[in-house]
């Protein structure tokens, strides 16, 4: 059966479904946010209308001043808004409400289906936008560069798993794991702007920061020795500049791709008379 159909079956036999020929939507719904598909959505060009949304605000219908949310994390769990503590559901609520007030949270993307069908999805989650965001960039601030990397790696994959629907496995278990070691110095505050459908960090901290303002800044209490810089450019590069010197010496060598191209070069760069010469000695030697 269509979508179409299904409806029609719903209407005559007096099934009460949210949904009409005229807004067939498919949608799921729980506490992260919402998944809307079918009707005009199918059609990857068109915008979707603003009827497919219910969790967040359009741009235009959004305040005209931004909010500020500050959100404290403890081990990488969110635990405050705006220094007010509360369970995480509650947590995740009040986030959503507020960033879908400010139009954060919309999601327009083609997925690909674990059968290889593409498939175009709308999603609203606003709660989930924002406090990634948060949660992302707090973990920058504690993480060191290769770990974070070597993260940000496992997480496609980890995606993967949970999008096909094989949460049940020593894999995901193991990424779990992976990941719980990195979480209890992901601990502090991140302040995020929301205004008109923008979700941006302005504002991190943690007493596990990375950051090192005297070796970080540029004015007076630089600690950093930049006497250590030339030391560290001659062995950082001495794997280029040893390969340079071994080119170099492949590029010398007769027969090589330089050393014929040289030759051909010089060739064609010859005055014409010399080449009127050699045809005049070729004649003369040929009885012409």
């Amino acid at each position: 059966m269509t979508r179409a159909d299904e409806i029609e079956y719903a209407r005559v036999r007096g099934i009460s479904v949210p949904v009409t020929k005229q807004n067939p939507y498919s949608t799921d719904e729980n506490l992260w946010g919402r998944s809307i598909e079918c009707g005009i959505l199918e059609d990857p060009w068109e915008e979707p209308p603003e009827d497919a949304y219910s969790l967040t605000r359009s741009g235009a219908g959004c305040p005209d001043l931004p909010a500020y949310l500050e959100l404290t994390f403890d081990a990488g769990v969110p635990t405050e808004v705006n220094l007010v503590s509360m369970p995480l559901t509650e947590l995740i609520h009040s986030v959503a409400t507020i960033a879908g007030v400010h139009g954060v949270g919309r999601i327009d993307m083609i997925e690909n289906r674990l059968v290889g069908i593409k498939s175009r999805e709308i999603y609203e989650a606003p709660a989930a936008v924002v406090l990634h965001a948060a949660h992302r960039e707090l973990e920058a601030l504690v993480t060191p560069r290769d770990l974070i990397r070597l993260k940000r790696e496992l997480s496609v994959k980890y995606a993967d798993l949970v999008y096909n629907g094989l949460w049940f496995t020593p894999t995901r278990q193991a990424i779990d794991a992976f990941v719980s070691t990195m979480q209890p110095q992901v601990t502090g505050q991140v302040r995020l702007r929301l205004f008109k459908g923008e979700c941006r960090v302005v504002g991190r901290r943690s007493p596990y920061a990375l950051y090192d303002h005297s070796l970080a800044t540029y004015d007076a209490g630089d600690t950093f020795d930049r006497t250590a810089a030339v030391g560290f450019i001659k062995l950082w590069g001495l794997p280029v500049e040893t390969v340079a010197r071994q080119s170099a010496l492949l590029q010398a060598r007769p027969g090589s791709q330089a050393t014929i191209g040289a030759s051909l070069a010089d060739a064609t760069a010859r005055p014409a008379a010399a080449i009127h010469t050699r045809s005049a000695i070729v004649a003369d030697w040929v009885g012409l």
